[in-house]
């Protein structure tokens, strides 16, 4: 099942994507008359309800009895809005790690970044007045859909809802350009500035649920520029996979449903290719197979 959020006469609405069209959640379930929700929803607030779960046994009676819109024609927004927490993880691809001429972390190596950075489908990524360095790294997104705590390895795949697809934009003149004297931290220091300014993570385009990806870890993911492949790999390429993130990450700290973690990108940025930085007018397209495409035009600030 792929949820979306979308724009409709200025509200946000919750959509059921299938085969093209959008349908919208709360006028299908009454048309039915299922009350399945109380208003308004969100995906978010279907999350920490347990109500996507509710909609799995009315999918297929959604879509063969109700009227959908082409996705085409509607404004999707990011499929979380309003998370607690937004964890992502820096050279988690061994082919990655390779291109910095680094070694792969001994454990998982988490920053964060703020809800300011959070942008949907088709909205601008922002070329900030302070960066002219700004770089792209398209991830495959986990959405978690149930709480915990000490969460262990064999039971960390039942607190994810699903998946979407992300692109971690990074400032490397901040990132980079900051690192010891000595030179040992060849990571950078300013990891704040250096991934968390305004339009930074994009998200999309919606969020499909876990039953729809048996393995996450058999994904081709991509990444182009104006049409120019730029990356392409596996997921399984990953150095720490899903279950032991989710254990590492929950170990001391409760992840809660809505939190995105965001599980690192494989080679092909711009910081360690030579490729150009994004420049204003580039379209950015991230794709991971069974998801879909993340599509973000960019504009200088």
């Amino acid at each position: 099942m792929k949820l979306a959020h979308y724009r409709r006469n200025g509200e946000t609405r919750v959509g059921l994507v299938y085969s093209g069209l959008v349908f919208d959640v709360l006028d299908a379930t009454k048309t039915l008359g299922l009350a399945l929700h109380s208003e308004p929803i969100t995906i978010d607030r279907l999350l920490s309800d347990g109500g996507v779960e509710s909609l799995h046994p009315v999918e297929e009676k959604i879509t063969k009895t109700c009227v959908g819109v082409p996705v085409e024609s509607v404004k999707l927004l990011s499929p979380i809005l309003n998370p607690e927490k937004i964890l992502l993880l820096a050279v988690n691809y061994l082919s990655h790690s390779k291109e910095q001429n680094v070694k792969p972390p001994t454990e998982p190596y988490l920053f964060t970044k703020f809800r300011n950075a959070l942008i949907g489908p088709g909205d601008p990524i922002l070329i900030p007045k302070v960066s002219k360095k700004v770089d792209w790294e398209v991830e495959l997104a986990v959405i978690i859909g149930r709480a915990g705590k000490y969460i262990t390895r064999k039971n960390a795949m039942d607190h994810v809802a699903g998946y979407a697809i992300s692109n971690d934009i990074s400032f490397r003149d901040f990132q980079f350009d900051t690192q010891l004297a000595d030179g040992k931290t060849t990571l950078g220091l300013n990891w704040v500035k250096g991934k968390g300014l305004d339009s930074s993570f994009p998200l999309g385009p919606w969020l499909v649920t876990k039953d729809e990806i048996p393995d996450p870890h058999k994904l081709e993911i991509s990444l182009s520029v104006n049409g120019k492949r730029k990356q392409q790999s596996n997921t399984g390429d990953m150095v720490f996979k899903i279950d032991s993130i989710i254990e590492y990450i929950s170990a001391g700290t409760t992840i809660k449903p809505g939190d995105i973690i965001s599980t690192g990108t494989p080679q092909g940025v711009a910081a360690f290719t030579g490729e150009p930085f994004l420049r204003d007018g580039d379209i950015v397209e991230g794709a991971i197979n069974r998801i879909g495409i993340l599509r973000n035009p960019v504009k200088a600030e």
